[in-house]
């Protein structure tokens, strides 16, 4: 895929667009599993920040408006995980979105619960959602907000069946966590994906 450059030249205000993208399923079923953490803590972010309601466009949920001194736009995928690129290509190809602008937040197994992490650009790490998404945009490189899930205490218990299941009432930490990684999509998109890792990454550190 080619993607779009800005330079300061030909965006003088620094108005280009950035796209905050959740990752989940719909549907009431999945609601408040681990696999939709993602979904969570996007829509606390377009919530604390007064972005409108989404509509139905790009294959999923999308909003458009202005925050932490930003034009952001917030989407959900309606595809269910495994396709989530569908819909991000969608909208990148559309808004003409640069890949350095996509910020993608996820649940991820190989932190425990309560850890936020960021990053750009690495592996999948077996998430369906980001290999789809990698696989539609050509390229692993966009900007991470991972959200951990931990993983089950039985070893034989199923993988997929732990990130659909609900979270339980005993992770009371819940609400902080998806407030903390709304927290550091706000650090990317006001210091860049640099600051966003010093500040985020630190051990036991809100950002």
């Amino acid at each position: 895929m080619r993607f779009f450059r800005h330079s300061p030249k030909n965006d003088p205000h620094g108005r280009e667009l950035f796209l905050v993208v959740g990752l989940g399923n719909p549907g009431e079923r999945y609601a408040r599993t681990r696999h939709n953490a993602g979904f969570m803590a996007a829509e606390r972010f377009r919530t604390r920040h007064g972005l409108p309601r989404p509509r139905s466009r790009y294959a999923g949920r999308y909003s458009e408006g202005s925050a932490a001194g930003r034009r952001v736009a917030v989407l959900l995928p309606m595809t269910f995980m495994n396709a989530s690129g569908d819909a991000v290509i969608q909208a990148v190809t559309s808004r003409k979105i640069p890949l350095k602008n996509v910020i993608v937040v996820h649940d991820d197994l190989d932190f425990p619960f309560g850890t936020v992490r960021v990053r750009r650009g690495g592996g999948s790490g077996g998430h369906n959602g980001l290999k789809s998404i990698a696989r539609r945009l050509g390229s692993p490189d966009f900007s991470r907000v991972r959200i951990g899930i931990g993983r089950p205490d039985n070893p034989r218990f199923d993988i997929s069946d732990y990130v659909l299941s609900r979270f339980m009432a005993s992770e009371t930490e819940l609400d902080r966590v998806i407030d903390e990684a709304a927290n550091c999509v706000e650090e990317i998109l006001t210091g860049g994906i640099e600051a966003a890792m010093t500040n985020c990454n630190k051990k036991d550190a809100g950002c």
